[in-house]
């Protein structure tokens, strides 16, 4: 038998990703390093799984970095339409996301999700979007998907407890 696998509790890949995602000087790091990496002798296509990414876009960095130095390693600005919602509109997004319930605005039901809010955005600023989209300016303005999980507010806790005890014991 071998030995038990480390694991990480509490934090999903995709949480921990993001996690480098948020700040600019981490994302910088982790290139750095990559091209740090190559500079020692190490193969772009053995870096590829390390960092989640094309060998192409290792070599991308590597060639920034000599022609630009750290300034290479920045985001560019990313090209593509301009989002229809103002930075205010999306800041005022947030703020109701993050404080009040779709039950203020009429709606049936007490937790937000991405079909409730593409009506909310439809009826408050007159700009329809497509599921997708939603969701892209979820990420956008700081949000991930959570998927929720029933709790019974008439159900025993202490007789869950006992059940999972026995359970434990049992496998």
């Amino acid at each position: 038998m071998g030995r038990k696998v480390l694991q990480v509790k509490g934090y999903s890949p995709d949480q921990i990703k993001s996690l480098f995602n948020q700040d600019e000087k981490y994302k910088i790091g982790m290139k750095l390093y990559a091209v740090y990496q190559v500079s020692k002798g190490q193969a772009t296509r053995k870096l590829e799984e390390l960092y989640n990414t094309s060998f192409k876009q290792i070599c991308n960095w590597v060639h920034r970095f000599e022609e630009e130095g750290l300034t290479g390693l920045k985001d560019k600005p990313k090209s593509g339409k301009p989002s229809r919602l103002s930075s205010e509109q999306k800041d005022e997004i947030k703020m109701i996301l993050q404080n009040k319930k779709p039950s203020e605005y009429g709606y049936n039901t007490g937790t937000w999700n991405g079909p409730i809010l593409m009506e909310y955005i439809k009826n408050s600023y007159g700009i329809k979007y497509k599921k997708a989209q939603i969701y892209n300016i979820l990420k956008e303005i700081g949000f991930t998907y959570q998927k929720g999980r029933a709790r019974y507010p008439e159900a025993d806790q202490m007789k869950r407890s006992e059940f999972k005890e026995t359970y434990k014991k049992t496998q």
